[in-house]
């Protein structure tokens, strides 16, 4: 039971960032104002999904269905039950039949488990996926919980709120609200990879979804590598190409008994990244974010996601820029907070993303105030269009305040570009085309972080403090004077490079930072003891390219040797404010260990194959004709 315990408190990372006190712990809430049911719901192709109803003890009126389907485990299986349920405590306190499942392949249900299982838009009768798995469900429910009033809501973080946005696809008529979090959009540039960059911190978090099984149980059946150090950067150097870590994933190497046949590998997951390292049908096949024309105007959405999320900030916008593209007659909203993963389920007062402190109440406002209306407006009140809540609601990260804006990015918003110039300069006019140059050594890359422990998924270093990479000589450096007046980036933001290399291969990483002034005095409790606010530097964006693919992600191709050539880079939306008296910086590097793998920097077909010998420090130039395009609000 204590492998299974330690097991569970893991997989709570990928669902929020909730933490429970003492005083919740002993909470009786739902004991005593639910009962708890648990059923197996067969699905049109027989598969069984293990599916947990809460329904409230006061059976003299009708309550909406609020559902979640996860692949963390609907637990406590059996007698027990949940402290919290539901999005929010408000929700549940006013009386929801709360639902829980696990998806098809995980934990109590039957089937085998595809990670972003593939969308079939033409199902024959016997055919299903996770829309039809969802649909199902939703019609079991409906027409077997009593006291239920007919309409449905979804919702869930990360994974689950992958679930929650396919849930709004080809969509059950009694589906009138969905709100996915932190929503998954596509595995290419969610999570695992970014721009086909492998996320190398995740590493340990691919056997949790790659792990084969094919029958129920309610323990952990899955293992996690095992790293025997706090020094990750060390960890990893030393273990040099990523081929070297496939070790860790053969079946010997992990004790997994549902697996009969001792010749496989057993992580599905691994493989697949291993051997599809380029955007070809097997990850566009996976993705959501393709098919958001098939979300109908029946299903009212709000996206959640947090301007800091490490994990999932892809997907909730581009989720959210589909349904605003396809569904015209569509009510959807965003709203996006100062948090990192999950963290506006969070029920703590204080709202700091790692060293950084953002306010107070943030979370708690956003739940009382905009997901309980939401929920409310749409399965119990009249779920017109009028829901007395803004089209796009978010959270200045610079003033430190909340925004409504009836349309994202804000219809104010222009666009303007600052060029890299010399003397570490960055200029509203080009002044040059010169060479800046640097050596990408690949025996020091350019850490990530200054941090020396390990993490199962990386997520403070969003808004740590860039001092330490700003004196490195291989990382480039561009600011503005001290800014005169406050200037605001709202959306999106693009890199616009001009580099060259003398090797044939190279990734590129733009940070976008807001520098504070010296005398800058904020109290911060949660600040690291050896940094001080004067003169921090506030990673507000940063991303990174892998350079094979600079003009497409499925057909990559090597640079030219000391041939200047593009690179852009889009970087995900912003809403921050620099405010006067603060300096905008853009830091420019080729490195972000281990954050990402370490490119060879040498062209091979794949890298997840490269050899020793493919390794090879290389000079690389990034000209001074480079631009950054802001979304500026005016």
């Amino acid at each position: 039971m204590k492998k299974i315990f330690l097991s569970i408190l893991t997989i709570t990372l990928f669902i929020s960032c909730t933490k429970t006190t003492k005083e919740e712990k002993k909470d009786t809430y739902v004991v005593d104002n639910y009962t708890k049911t648990e059923v197996d719901i067969t699905m049109r192709d027989g598969i069984k999904l293990h599916t947990t109803i809460y329904s409230p003890k006061d059976t003299s009126k009708k309550y909406p269905i609020l559902m979640q389907r996860t692949p963390y485990s609907s637990r406590p299986y059996g007698e027990g039950m949940k402290t919290k349920i539901g999005p929010n405590v408000h929700l549940m306190k006013e009386g929801n039949i709360v639902v829980y499942q696990d998806v098809r392949g995980r934990w109590m249900s039957e089937g085998v488990y595809d990670n972003m299982r593939a969308y079939i838009p033409n199902k024959t009768e016997k055919q299903s996926d996770e829309v039809s798995d969802t649909y199902d469900t939703i019609d079991w429910l409906v027409k077997n919980v009593e006291n239920n009033n007919g309409n449905v809501g979804t919702w869930g973080i990360s994974y689950p709120g992958h679930y929650a946005t396919v849930s709004a696809i080809d969509a059950h008529p009694a589906l009138k609200a969905a709100s996915p979090q932190a929503c998954i959009g596509d595995f290419f540039f969610d999570d695992f990879h970014h721009n086909g960059a492998f996320l190398l911190s995740y590493f340990r978090a691919v056997s949790l979804f790659g792990t084969y099984k094919d029958t129920p149980t309610d323990s952990a059946w899955y293992s996690f590598p095992k790293m025997n150090t706090k020094d990750q950067y060390q960890f990893f150097l030393d273990k040099g190409p990523l081929s070297n870590l496939n070790e860790y994933f053969q079946y010997e190497k992990l004790d997994v008994k549902t697996v009969e046949n001792k010749d496989r590998i057993d992580d599905f997951f691994w493989k697949e990244i291993v051997e599809h390292p380029n955007y070809d049908e097997v990850w566009k096949s996976k993705g959501i974010i393709q098919h958001m024309d098939k979300v109908p105007s029946s299903v009212a959405t709000m996206i959640v996601g947090g301007f800091f999320d490490a994990e999932d900030l892809y997907g909730p916008f581009e989720t959210y820029k589909g349904i605003e593209k396809h569904g015209k007659d569509n009510y959807n909203t965003m709203v996006f907070g100062p948090w990192d993963h999950g963290k506006w389920a969070s029920s703590g007062v204080k709202n700091s993303v790692g060293n950084y402190y953002f306010g107070d109440s943030i979370s708690l406002k956003f739940q009382k105030e905009i997901e309980t209306k939401f929920f409310n407006h749409f399965l119990k009140g009249k779920g017109d269009k009028n829901s007395g809540l803004p089209e796009a609601y978010v959270y200045d990260s610079g003033r430190k305040e909340w925004k409504s804006y009836d349309a994202w990015p804000p219809k104010n918003v222009v666009k303007e570009a600052m060029f890299l110039s010399d003397n570490q300069e960055l200029t509203s006019t080009k002044k040059s085309s010169n060479a800046i140059k640097f050596i990408s050594d690949i025996k020091r890359p350019v850490p990530y972080s200054e941090d020396i422990k390990t993490v199962f998924t990386p997520r403070k270093y969003m808004t740590d403090d860039q001092r330490f990479a700003a004196r490195r000589p291989d990382v480039l450096v561009f600011e503005t004077d001290v800014l005169t007046e406050d200037y605001t980036l709202a959306g999106d933001i693009l890199a616009k490079l001009k580099v060259a290399t003398t090797g044939s291969a190279a990734d590129w990483i733009v940070k976008v930072i807001d520098v504070h002034p010296s005398d800058y005095k904020e109290n911060n409790d949660k600040l690291q003891d050896h940094l001080k606010m004067s003169n921090y530097h506030l990673m507000v964006r940063s991303e990174v390219m892998r350079g094979r693919f600079r003009e497409s992600f499925e057909h990559p191709k090597p640079f030219t040797p000391n041939k200047k050539t593009g690179v852009d880079i889009k970087l995900q939306d912003v809403f921050h404010t620099f405010k006067k008296g603060h300096k905008l910086q853009i830091q420019v590097q080729s490195t972000w260990f281990p954050l990402i793998d370490l490119n060879p920097q040498t062209y091979v077909d794949n890298i997840f194959k490269a050899e020793e010998k493919d390794f090879k420090t290389q000079t690389h130039s990034v000209f001074t004709d480079s631009s950054i395009e802001f979304s500026v609000l005016k």
